[in-house]
């Protein structure tokens, strides 16, 4: 039976979904039943009990997996609380579980847009809360405005190289090779991808040929670090590159993972998986799921062709 989905205005978003609640409720209410049917590809539903039983799914077929509880820019410290003090529940019910306790986490979602500190505190407590699972947290990036802050948050929350935190780099911004050595040197583990926000030319790549190239440049960088890293992308052109680089240099294809969005080239994912590399899908849930879906569709003309895309190559 297929995952109902049910939109809620939920925390106010203050960046790229802006104009759907600045729309009359009437207009969510439409775009959400327009865009549900769509949607349910990407979204493991709207209860942490619909994800759960996606992620077994997902384990049986053979792939990793990483959780994300859909909200981001919360307005108030009684939403980060709660954002927060969710997290903590999926660690323990991932554990419970026996599924991989691995999560990812926005800042904005536990408070950065309110306050730094507030921010600081609650993702400390969502370490916390992975450390006694044996899991693991992945703070996600977000616009470039944040960047130095996500960073600066995550190298403070890494006391050392057994803390259980990673952080996401886009290749996109031109920023971002200067980043990579500087977390390499703290042992802390990267995502890598293209980078979904719309930024100005002086801060990233607009040329598609640009990105590709330092997402490459970069992706070999982190291959031969010595530390276990997450490739995340859908391009099947980087893909096939990336194999090759890894046989050339005899990288074990367990030293490293794809990393993919649910829904998003699942053929492509089996296929790897088949060939016996690592693969962790990105699942998100959540009541917040259409200014998610709304958000990736606006910030780049290309998502809206690439999702379409996907439907056709599964």
């Amino acid at each position: 039976m297929a995952t109902q989905l049910t939109a809620t205005r939920g925390p106010v978003m203050k960046q790229s979904s802006s104009t759907l609640h600045s729309a009359p409720r009437h207009f969510g209410t439409l775009l959400s039943k327009l865009i549900a049917p769509f949607a349910r590809r990407y979204i493991a539903g709207t209860t942490l009990a619909q994800a759960l039983d996606k992620l077994a799914q997902l384990k049986a077929e053979g792939f990793e997996t990483t959780f994300d509880h859909l909200g981001e820019s919360v307005t108030s410290p009684e939403e980060a609380k709660m954002a927060t003090e969710q997290y903590v529940v999926m660690l323990r019910a991932l554990k419970e579980r026996g599924l991989d306790r691995n999560v990812s986490v926005k800042l904005t979602s536990i408070g950065l847009a309110i306050d730094e500190n507030l921010a600081r505190e609650h993702l400390a407590q969502i370490v916390h809360a992975a450390e006694e699972s044996h899991g693991f947290v992945r703070v996600d990036m977000e616009g470039s405005d944040v960047t130095s802050t996500t960073l600066d948050i995550v190298r403070d929350t890494k006391k050392n190289r057994s803390t259980p935190v990673g952080t996401v780099l886009q290749a996109m911004l031109k920023r971002t090779p200067t980043d990579a050595l500087e977390l390499l040197r703290k042992e802390t583990t990267i995502r890598l991808c293209k980078g979904a926000y719309k930024e100005p030319p002086e801060t990233a790549y607009q040329d598609m040929s640009e990105i590709r190239h330092q997402f490459m440049a970069l992706t070999k960088r982190l291959l031969t670090s010595g530390l276990y890293h997450g490739i995340a992308t859908h391009d099947v052109q980087l893909i096939t590159e990336l194999k090759r680089f890894a046989r050339e240099q005899k990288i074990p294809k367990d030293a490293f993972e794809f990393q993919m969005l649910l829904g998003i080239r699942s053929k492509v994912a089996r296929q790897l998986v088949a060939e016996g590399w690592r693969v962790r899908i990105y699942v998100p849930f959540g009541r917040a799921w259409l200014p998610y879906m709304w958000r990736r569709l606006r910030e780049r003309k290309e998502n809206v062709w690439f999702f379409a895309q996907s439907i056709w190559q599964r």
